[in-house]
């Protein structure tokens, strides 16, 4: 077969595998094997659980399953219940400023836990409840924790980074810093946001008390003491100190991210003993089981996806895929304007995990080629693949959102998240005209350690 026929022939046995419902790990490890015995020597065959642990033979990789349990020790405790709490009392004041305490919310505990559906469980958990309650339109209060869950894959620690940094070899620790700035972005476009709605529905409220009598929730105001606010300080406190004790230990030189993995996760054990009283073998048991069964759904995934990609790079599918988006000599902003296209078309079908290992082979040659940043495109490739979390038809963080609140209707879920989906592309806009927003900090802290080492 030609290179072409081999290739589309490739491209279509994957295609068929996933949507045969069959599971990505399966499928992409069933479609590598099969064309390791239809075009490589027999041999290869007899190498392939050799090729998948050369392949995942990584030591950044060893801090994917420490990050998880350190997400699935905050997520299982009442630390993301109380995060929320603090943030609702000390931002009652400002107008809307219980959809702004859900975005910090997400944003803190998407740092903590490094995951888009255990923020999207642990804040909306408490937080839909309370913003219906309070007045809030269904779809506005799914919006809001649908989207802030998202950050949890931009925010270090980020597992989606990690899998990034590894396929396309590059710093973790500087793609770590580049996400800082755009996360920050996307919580003040989503604050923003969150307060022009709460303005609109709250003059929709006051139309029909005017008209009809009715009073909206909406248009009650609770204040909170000073007493009250310092009183929910001391449960979170901890939490926030953990995630910025982290992050000194890893980018002031102290630990490498898995040793800065190992020390969080045996941290957030330790906390969650300490405040939540969760110590003994049967409360410990469930965070270890779903990071077990988590850990090792993950890895299974990277796995087959390397064997995928190590059989795609041995028959040159992705060598003459890159040569052939070379050759078509596209302006540097149409090329990268062409690859997030295709990123999002994926996200309608696959998780941001599959996304990397699957395409890094054949779009980062070109985009290196280019002259493009690779930090600078990891962090529009990561909030691109955000928005897969929350567009239709296969929106991971619009199913957990009906599954903890399943009286909203799917479409005024779907209808409430639409706004963030162009909130995050308007960001991916702003870092394209501003690459600085997500290289500043890096080329900053990177460089005065390089400096004085």
């Amino acid at each position: 077969m030609s290179m072409l026929g081999i290739g589309l022939f490739f491209g279509g046995m994957t295609l068929l595998f996933m949507f045969s419902g069959a599971p990505i790990s399966f499928a992409l490890g069933s479609v590598a094997v099969l064309f390791m015995y239809l075009f490589m020597p027999a041999s290869a065959l007899n190498t392939v659980t050799q090729n998948v642990y050369e392949e995942m033979a990584s030591v950044t990789l060893l801090s994917i399953p420490l990050f998880i349990l350190k997400g699935a020790a905050i997520g299982r405790s009442r630390a993301g219940q109380d995060l929320y709490a603090a943030m609702h009392v000390w931002m009652g004041r400002i107008p809307g400023g219980l959809g702004i305490a859900n975005v910090f919310a997400c944003a803190l505990f998407a740092a903590m836990a490094g995951s888009s559906p255990a923020t999207c469980s642990a804040i909306g958990s408490a937080g839909i409840p309370e913003m219906r309650r309070r007045g809030y339109s269904p779809g506005f209060a799914a919006g809001i924790i649908a989207a802030g869950g998202t950050l949890g894959i931009l925010l270090p620690p980020s597992v989606t980074m990690i899998l990034y940094a590894v396929a396309a070899e590059q710093s973790l620790g500087r793609l770590f810093l580049a996400g800082i700035f755009p996360g920050v972005l996307l919580v003040a476009l989503f604050a923003v946001y969150a307060v022009l709605r709460y303005r609109k529905e709250y003059r929709l409220a006051e139309a029909e008390y005017t008209r009809s009598g009715t009073a909206s929730a909406l248009l009650e105001h609770e204040t909170f003491s000073t007493r009250q606010k310092f009183e929910m300080l001391p449960r979170v406190v901890p939490f926030v100190l953990l995630l910025i004790g982290v992050m000194v230990a890893l980018y002031g030189g102290f630990a490498t991210p898995s040793e800065t993995a190992g020390l969080g996760a045996v941290l957030a054990l330790l906390l969650i003993a300490v405040i939540y009283g969760v110590w003994r073998p049967r409360d410990v048991a469930p965070i270890l089981t779903a990071t077990l069964k988590e850990s090792s759904m993950l890895m299974l995934i990277i796995g087959m996806s390397l064997l995928f990609s190590y059989v795609m790079s041995y028959l040159h599918i992705s060598q003459s895929t890159a040569e052939w988006v070379v050759g078509m000599h596209l302006s540097r902003w149409v090329l990268l304007a062409t690859v997030l296209v295709m990123v999002i078309l994926l996200g309608f079908f696959l998780p941001p995990v599959s996304i990397i290992l699957m395409t890094a082979p054949i779009i980062l040659p070109p985009l290196r080629a280019a002259g493009f940043d690779l930090i600078w495109f990891g962090v529009l490739m990561t909030i691109v693949m955000e928005t897969g979390l929350i567009h239709p038809p296969v929106g991971l963080n619009i199913f957990v959102i009906k599954n903890i609140a399943p009286d909203i209707p799917l479409n005024e879920i779907i209808w409430g998240v639409l706004p963030f989906v162009l909130l995050m592309l308007l960001a991916v806009v702003l870092i394209c005209v501003f690459p600085g927003i997500a290289t500043a900090l890096p080329d900053a802290v990177m460089g005065a350690i390089a400096a004085k080492s």
